[in-house]
């Protein structure tokens, strides 16, 4: 009896190398970078039309060019010092931007730990709940002269401001995350035998964590709204102090400059926030 030893041809499989360089997604598709990018650019077309046509029936409101002619004259020389009262934009963004960091430093390292104070235990949270409500909605401004009449001096005033008015949005935001916890994780929590500060790290502080960035967000906002503000009565270098400055010297093209500024560092730092709590969010 012969036996046939019967081959089984294996196929050959083709490996393709995938190309070394990778088109970029803007060559690829101009169209949706197109689509992106046209309707925040016809909006500033927009704004800017309307700059000067305002500045044609204004002529003491400088038009866009020659604001921006002062602009680019102003930051080629950002950090220049002639004096306590006549230095660049750069040190005064610095000096406004030192003071918020001040202010809102203060407020977040007493605002989390008492959110959460108040989010975890419902006497505590009863007992700031008038406090809260009766201090929140009052004006920032109205904080400057406790501020003055307790500290003696402009700067720790302005700071004083800046984390009276930014301590609100971490509280409440904080403490809402803390309630929001699902009290089956509490319970499970319980019969485990936790310690508080096990239930902390591994249920409260992870389950509230979008809560808490929200409320830094909305925090750093306020403080960056208000010290401008602030500045403007108190004095010393900062933003505040060189618009009501150049107010004074009647430039007006360099109060618009300031009102830019102001608004570009304020985005920068509500942006840089976004990507932080997206950065460190916990879902999915």
């Amino acid at each position: 009896m012969s036996s046939s030893v019967s081959t089984v041809s294996t196929p050959t499989t083709l490996v393709k190398s995938e190309p070394k360089f990778k088109m970029p997604a803007i060559m690829i598709k101009p169209a949706a970078v197109v689509r992106w990018a046209f309707p925040p650019v016809l909006g500033l077309a927009l704004f800017i039309c309307a700059w000067a046509i305002l500045s044609h029936f204004r002529p003491e409101l400088p038009t866009p060019v020659t604001t921006w002619h002062s602009a680019v004259e102003l930051f080629a020389h950002p950090f220049y010092n002639n004096g306590p009262n006549d230095q660049g934009i750069g040190w005064n963004i610095l000096h406004s931007l030192a003071r918020v960091g001040t202010g809102f430093g203060m407020a977040a390292l007493i605002g989390i730990p008492l959110g959460f104070i108040i989010g975890r235990v419902k006497f505590i949270g009863d007992m700031f709940a008038p406090v809260i409500s009766l201090l929140r909605p009052v004006s920032p401004l109205a904080w400057l002269p406790i501020g003055l009449l307790v500290f003696k001096a402009a700067e720790p005033a302005s700071i004083w401001v800046i984390f009276i008015s930014s301590i609100w949005p971490i509280i409440l935001n904080t403490s809402a995350g803390v309630s929001q916890v699902p009290q089956d994780y509490l319970n499970v929590a319980r019969v485990l035998r936790l310690s508080e500060w096990k239930v902390f790290t591994t249920i409260l502080f992870p389950s509230s964590l979008p809560y808490l960035l929200t409320g830094i967000r909305l925090s750093i906002g306020v403080a960056w709204l208000v010290i401008v503000a602030a500045e403007m009565l108190t004095g010393g270098i900062g933003l505040g102090f060189w618009v009501w400055d150049e107010w004074n010297n009647l430039n007006v093209e360099h109060i618009i400059i300031a009102i830019f500024v102001v608004g570009i560092v304020g985005l920068l730092l509500e942006q840089a926030l976004i990507l932080l709590a997206k950065r460190f969010s916990y879902e999915g």
